[in-house]
């Protein structure tokens, strides 16, 4: 089985954060999100995996995996020249996948269940599809599948009157039975080739499509404010309550985990959390942050308000106003 990361999209919604940045790159936690989604591909030791990638993201893209270091992996990079949607995304990796199995993985998606039970039910069970699931509260926002029994009959694209309230989340299992799929379906009212279009026609054609539902909840980070929220979450789900590089220095500040400070930062006078991540070569002085995400070398000093629920880019340099003394002039 080899693996499969789509990290082509733009990621508008962010901007300007996602201008410089794919939006695959952006931490969670300190952790690009393409990282993650290798790490678990490497947890069902999937070593061959397949980024695909517009070709202005390539030198970013590649930079950033050349860091993750000890895995014995081969990346392959594959060109997806227009946002023409996640099938024709798969068809750009045709060759790369040739007749084996996969797992698919939206890049900018943030998922912590285990791909185990995806893997299992396409190259154990036979099933040339299987898809992850989850009850959401607004269905009509989502993919939705109906189900039977162990298989899905049917999947709607953000239906105007949901029949289920199961959504497909980022990610899923395909023999190359998808292919055929995806070269057979015809673009959507947008324009696109929509993933669950070409899992429709496999059910239609009666290619058996299984699902596993689970209940740890997805966040596609295609907002700040789901950004913010998946931060918190991977914060809260650190093994240890904190982690503090040890290049970091803390002087007379308190910090209140879960909160994740990176290399050649320095905190002080200030208070750091909860649920704070900080990138490297960041100054902290003066002020009290919470729940917020500080990408590199941000230096930020004499801030009078609290800090909530803000993302600070790269580069960033904020500098209150300090109030004189009565002596002085």
């Amino acid at each position: 089985m080899k693996g499969l990361i789509l990290c082509a999209g733009k990621g508008t919604r962010l901007y300007p954060f996602t201008i410089s940045h794919p939006k695959t790159l952006i931490p969670v936690a300190n952790v690009p999100l393409l990282h993650g989604c290798i790490d678990k591909l490497i947890d069902q030791n999937i070593t061959e995996i397949g980024i695909v990638i517009h070709p202005s993201q390539e030198s970013s893209i590649r930079e950033s995996v050349q860091k993750i270091g000890g895995q014995n992996i081969r990346i392959t990079y594959i060109y997806q020249l227009r946002p023409a949607g996640i099938a024709n995304a798969i068809l750009q990796a045709k060759d790369f996948i040739g007749q084996d199995s996969f797992i698919l993985l939206l890049g900018d998606n943030l998922i912590s269940t285990s791909l185990q039970i995806l893997k299992d039910q396409v190259d154990t069970e036979k099933n040339d599809a299987a898809l992850l699931l989850a009850e959401v509260d607004y269905p009509q926002d989502y993919g939705i599948a109906e189900v039977a029994g162990s298989k899905i009959v049917r999947l709607e694209e953000k239906p105007l009157k949901p029949k289920s309230n199961l959504a497909v989340l980022g990610a899923y299992a395909f023999s190359s039975s998808i292919f055929k799929a995806a070269e057979t379906i015809k673009p959507s009212a947008r324009g696109e080739y929509e993933i669950t279009d070409a899992i429709q026609w496999l059910i239609q054609e009666g290619y058996p499509v299984a699902y596993y539902k689970t209940e740890i909840s997805s966040i596609d980070v295609g907002t700040v404010e789901r950004w913010i929220t998946a931060n918190r979450k991977m914060l809260k789900e650190m093994p240890n309550e904190s982690y503090i590089h040890p290049s970091v220095i803390v002087k007379n500040s308190t910090i209140l985990g879960p909160v994740s400070i990176e290399q050649n930062s320095v905190i002080e006078d200030a208070v750091i959390g909860p649920y704070v991540s900080i990138g490297e070569n960041s100054t902290i002085n003066g002020c009290s942050i919470q729940d917020s995400i500080l990408l590199s070398d941000v230096h930020i000093k004499k801030i009078g308000q609290p800090i909530r629920k803000m993302v600070i880019g790269s580069g960033s340099t904020w500098v209150g106003i300090e109030e004189k003394g009565e002596d002085e002039g």
